[in-house]
């Protein structure tokens, strides 16, 4: 997770070794002072998911006219999870939260419906819905889905129940590629070969600047940054137009995920046996 200064500099320096998923985090606790034999950057775990269901992946497809290879995901979320709508959480409203979500929301959307407007005029490919955690089928439909013009609104299939990572994931592989504002959904993608465009803002940390750790600089967007919400839509119809550049793309960043897996498990090895 981010690093926070604090406590964690003196639990960190008596560490053999200190992983962190970007390298804002890692560059953070250097100047902390945190003294750790082996501070480096190291992949989320999520990278490395292999889970699958694949049957419920294929029904859910063919039930909703998707085909393998000729849709893009897309998954939205807003500024602070509001977790105070799920049932069964007893999670208190949170009035600070609720006011920023809603004064950010269609600032943080805008470019994602003009990319998906984009796709389905400019393209043969479809776009699927779909959520990351249990309150997002609701922000696709309110802000995503009934914002979409006429035309556009038949080739969008919105995913309206919750799944588990294992379908969302069969899911994900069988598509051309994944855009949004959510971060382990691309990062699972990724580390199965398939492309995504991350959109990231301040609330979510700096995990997001991995996609530059692994050389995916060109598909990470800040949608703090005004300039950066130009970028969007070309990106997602480049990856939905050239899908073999962006899978070569993506089987580079691939392979320096895997390298530094490697790298840093073996670190973890020696620790254990040692």
């Amino acid at each position: 997770g981010p690093f926070r200064s604090g406590g964690d500099q003196e639990i960190l320096s008596q560490a053999k070794f200190v992983f962190f998923r970007d390298s804002v985090s890692l560059a953070c606790a250097k100047a902390a002072g945190v003294s750790c034999p082996v501070m480096e950057f190291a992949p989320d775990g999520a990278f490395a998911c292999d889970l699958r269901n694949d049957a419920a992946a294929t029904a859910f497809l063919k039930a909703n006219g998707l085909e393998e290879g000729k849709f893009l995901c897309c998954l939205s979320r807003l500024r602070y999870t509001p977790y105070w709508t799920i049932p069964g959480t007893k999670r208190p409203f949170d009035a600070n939260r609720h006011q920023r979500n809603e004064a950010m929301k269609e600032h943080d959307h805008r470019a994602l419906r003009e990319a998906i407007v984009a796709v389905v005029r400019q393209t043969a490919l479809k776009v699927l819905l779909c959520p990351e955690d249990m309150t997002q089928m609701a922000v696709g439909r309110e802000m995503l889905l009934d914002k979409l013009p006429a035309d556009v609104r038949p080739r969008v299939v919105w995913r309206e129940t919750f799944w588990l990572t294992d379908e969302a994931l069969s899911t994900c592989v069988r598509s051309a590629g994944l855009f949004g504002s959510e971060m382990h959904s691309p990062i699972m993608a990724v580390g199965n070969g398939v492309p995504a465009v991350v959109c990231r803002f301040e609330e979510q940390t700096s995990k997001g600047i991995m996609w530059r750790d692994i050389g995916l600089g060109d598909w990470l967007f800040d949608l703090d940054r005004e300039e950066d919400h130009a970028g969007i839509v070309p990106a997602v119809l480049a990856l939905a137009r050239d899908p073999a550049a962006a899978k070569a793309k993506v089987a580079k960043a691939r392979s320096v995920v895997e390298r530094r897996q490697r790298e840093t498990m073996s670190v973890l090895k020696q620790n254990l046996t040692g």
